[in-house]
């Protein structure tokens, strides 16, 4: 059964804006102050987070997961088996995959490869995501980029393929060579998994 919020839409009840164009289905949570825009659909089965936005024309799968305040821009496909931690940003018109070889006449489901998206990470408008890889803590990757391998923790990616070009901050500032922030302190160090913020780094008040 699908419902809308001029039909006894349970989200009403929990602080949650659903746009009377779009459609919750039965058994989808969402957590409460999120905001679901125009002409959306969020499937059966989806758990999507506290203070999230959905804008125009997106579309979350049943078996997919976001955490609480993600932000998705216009025209997003989330598809099955994609996870999306808290604090992510989403571009307009990003993509995920979730079929590395897909055949109309060869139907994949029992295929699907799991995508992972970790907390606070970018991604840019008409970006890419290929199936089956990880997006790092923090990482940017470009508008129009193509993540065919897996996106390092803090690392900016652009390109098709994507390939790092620098590293960024948790901020979202580029980091310098010296890995410490020039807009709000935070220091860096590399390390065979990306960059991890040092413990002493203490963020410039604003």
């Amino acid at each position: 059964m699908t419902l809308s919020p001029s039909m006894q839409n349970p989200a009403a009840n929990h602080g949650v804006f659903v746009h009377e164009s779009s459609y919750l289905d039965e058994g989808a949570v969402v957590g409460e102050g999120s905001k679901i825009w125009h002409f959306c659909h969020v499937s059966s089965g989806a758990v999507l987070g506290r203070d999230c936005v959905l804008g125009q024309n997106c579309y979350v799968g049943s078996r997919v997961v976001i955490g609480d305040h993600v932000r998705i821009q216009n025209n997003v496909s989330v598809y099955d088996n994609v996870t999306i931690e808290s604090e992510v940003f989403v571009g307009p018109s990003a993509v995920f995959t979730n079929v590395n070889n897909p055949r109309s006449a060869f139907p994949r489901k029992n295929a699907f490869r799991d995508t992972v998206v970790r907390r606070g990470a970018s991604i840019g408008a008409n970006a890419t995501i290929v199936c089956g890889h990880e997006v790092g803590e923090c990482a940017f990757v470009a508008a129009g980029a193509v993540v065919t391998k897996d996106v390092l923790p803090f690392a900016l990616v652009a390109g098709v393929p994507a390939r790092r070009i620098g590293w960024m901050c948790r901020c979202g500032e580029k980091l310098p060579e010296s890995l410490t922030c020039t807009e709000c302190g935070r220091r860096f160090a590399k390390g065979p998994v990306g960059l991890s913020e040092l413990a002493e780094s203490q963020p410039v008040a604003t």
